[in-house]
């Protein structure tokens, strides 16, 4: 009974360690497997556990490990992404070109996110960081949403920004700026932000994020799309709104879906 315990609590200890920051690196670099290769098995995976991936230096924690990368990656286990040898590793892993060119804007927003993240730098793994490319049609758009693993500091490279973020409760206060060329903003992690080009000329701006997997949560997509839907009942309370606005809010938004 008391080992049952001790390992529940080991795994909770893990979990609220993997969903708190990115793992923290024990090596030069821990890359993965690209979503364009050819994934093994676990059963195919020969090193356990694998050397590149140790958040803990006892030796009786693979569970712990795999626990982990299920938990960074909301992945299956049919769909965990392995870890590369380092002795194959090559530059690539740590490259990714296309950032010089604008992201399609074709959209109702007006504005378009280009990733450079884990899911597309492979080598990006364990190091805590990424970078986006955005570009904004003028009145473009990117909507009020939140990173929940990464704090993000946006530099505008060409054109202005309007920018803002807000507080958390009971507070809930606004901080709000115009950008032009040159400057920086940093939005803090979780915190709901956006940008707006109030200009009549495009506008792009690079931005880096502390997490090599920062997430998005888009507050309208989220409170009016999901899937499946909230009760109407409860938003209706919620924004202090008649139920066929909600209605008609979701039908909306479930076009995306």
């Amino acid at each position: 009974m008391a080992a049952k315990i001790l390992l529940i609590a080991l795994l909770a200890m893990a979990s609220s360690l993997a969903m708190a920051s990115d793992p923290s690196p024990l090596q030069d670099f821990c890359a993965i497997v690209s979503r364009h290769q050819v994934i093994p098995s676990i059963q195919e995976v020969t090193e356990w556990p694998p050397k590149c991936f140790s958040l803990f230096s006892s030796p009786w924690l693979p569970l712990l490990q795999w626990l982990l990368i299920l938990v960074n990656f909301k992945t299956s286990v049919s769909q965990i992404r392995t870890l590369k040898d380092p002795m194959v590793v090559k530059a690539d892993d740590f490259s990714l070109s296309g950032l010089d060119m604008p992201g399609d804007t074709g959209n109702k927003f007006g504005f378009n996110v280009t990733q450079a993240n884990v899911n597309q730098i492979p080598g990006l793994n364990t190091l805590g960081i990424s970078m986006v490319r955005i570009d904004y049609v003028p009145k473009g758009l990117n909507p009020p949403h939140t990173h929940p693993r990464a704090t993000e500091i946006l530099t505008v490279i060409e054109g202005q920004l309007l920018v803002g973020f807000v507080t958390s409760n009971t507070d809930n206060r606004l901080f709000t700026k115009m950008l032009n060329k040159g400057d920086v903003f940093v939005f803090p992690q979780g915190l709901i932000h956006f940008q707006f080009n109030p200009g009549y000329t495009n506008t792009f701006a690079i931005g880096a994020l502390s997490s090599q997997n920062p997430g998005t949560i888009t507050i309208a997509d989220a409170v009016f799309g999901s899937n499946p839907p909230i009760s109407d009942e409860i938003l209706a309370k919620a924004f202090q709104v008649d139920k066929k606005l909600i209605d008609w809010l979701q039908a909306e938004f479930s076009k995306k879906n």
